[in-house]
């Protein structure tokens, strides 16, 4: 467990249909000037990160789509503090481009930038872009690379690969995204929950994002990670986690929102990804994709936010993320019904809870060694 405080980023809703396929009323909206207001609340609440999500074309109630590099630097120019993180597909980017692009939008936010790695499971999108889609296990493969091209652009002057999906030749960047001892190069995140998303995020990644579990979960997927890294004598990544917060002033009024939320699910919608989503994760040399043992409920929050279990009063979502953070998770990536009015309640209601028991921990620690 680290010592530092848990962080905190939300789901940037640039898209349309908000975070969960569903007909009950979410106060949000894909726009830019709603999320350039959410992006100022936000870091003004407690939040670190914002992640820019990405689809390309319109999918299972996302009608319409911000393109996630240029909504995430319109975000960093529109705030002081928060780092934005946005989502890119390698087979669609060129690392060289993207380490271009980084760079740049590093420069203009004075090292907020941020780009997590997708490696796909929309196969529409590739085959109307006219571009391969390829196995899940090769997909990693691809992205892996991907990020060791990225890496080496950032760091190194000059910069040679020749890969199965990438090849440079003496490619030189200037100028450099910024770099301090802490922070070399824009943070690289990375998520899935495959066997071979876990094995790269060890060897490669900067964080690994796991979509939502609950607590046997989370322990799983960080010794699969941690083990990674250790078996090459790398340090292990940081360690994101997906929830769907729902705070109320009682625990009746959030099971009551959530019960409402799955009642009202767009029923087609939600079992059209199902299907696309568990057919790509079907294709894993071992079975295991992300969403494979997802019910109809789960993918009502597309990345299985619900099972994170963030749902209750202040007092109890505090005490289950502090109990996270014990467990080895560094980040919430949080997604609301509502983002304006429930970003606000979360700094000023669920936030100084979580500080408090933070603060508690050493003490607990030093009494349990005692005991």
């Amino acid at each position: 467990m680290s010592a530092a405080p848990v962080k905190f980023a939300y789901w940037v809703p640039n898209v349309s249909g908000g975070l969960v396929t569903s007909t009950i009323e979410q106060r949000t909206d894909w726009g830019y000037e709603y999320n350039r207001e959410l992006a100022v609340l936000a870091e003004n609440n407690g939040f670190e990160y914002a992640l820019s999500q990405v689809r390309y074309m319109a999918s299972y109630g996302a009608e319409f789509q911000h393109e996630s590099t240029s909504f995430s630097l319109a975000l960093l120019l529109a705030t002081q503090r928060l780092k934005v993180i946005a989502a890119v597909h390698p087979g669609l980017w060129h690392p060289g481009v993207l380490a271009k692009l980084g760079a740049t939008a590093d420069h203009l936010s004075n090292g907020r930038f941020a780009v997590n790695v997708v490696s796909g499971w929309f196969k529409g999108e590739f085959t109307a872009l006219g571009e391969p889609w390829l196995e899940h296990d090769e997909r990693y493969r691809r992205s892996e690379e991907f990020i060791r091209a990225l890496r080496q652009i950032w760091t190194e002057d000059h910069t040679e690969l020749a890969g199965d999906f990438y090849r440079l030749r003496d490619f030189s960047l200037k100028p450099k995204p910024l770099n301090s001892p802490e922070r070399p190069h824009p943070e690289i995140f990375q998520g899935g929950n495959s066997t071979a998303a876990r094995a790269m995020a060890g060897r490669v990644s900067d964080w690994y994002f796991s979509n939502g579990k609950d607590y046997d979960g989370v322990i799983e997927q960080i010794n699969d990670v941690r083990g990674s890294a250790i078996e090459i004598g790398r340090t292990p990544p940081k360690f994101g986690l997906n929830g769907f917060l729902i705070a109320r002033d009682t625990e009746a009024e959030a099971r009551d929102t959530l019960r409402e939320i799955v009642a009202k699910a767009d029923t087609a919608a939600v079992e059209g990804f199902g299907a696309a989503v568990k057919q790509a994760g079907r294709s894993t040399s071992d079975g295991k994709g992300m969403w494979q043992d997802s019910s109809f409920e789960d993918l009502v929050q597309y990345n299985d936010g619900f099972r994170t279990g963030l749902i209750g009063t202040p007092e109890q979502i505090a005490e289950r993320i502090v109990a996270y953070k014990q467990l080895g998770v560094d980040l919430l990536l949080l997604g609301f019904l509502h983002y304006h009015e429930e970003v606000e309640y979360f700094g000023k209601r669920v936030l100084p809870l979580v500080r408090e028991l933070e603060a508690q921990l050493p003490q607990q620690r030093a009494e349990s060694a005692l005991a």
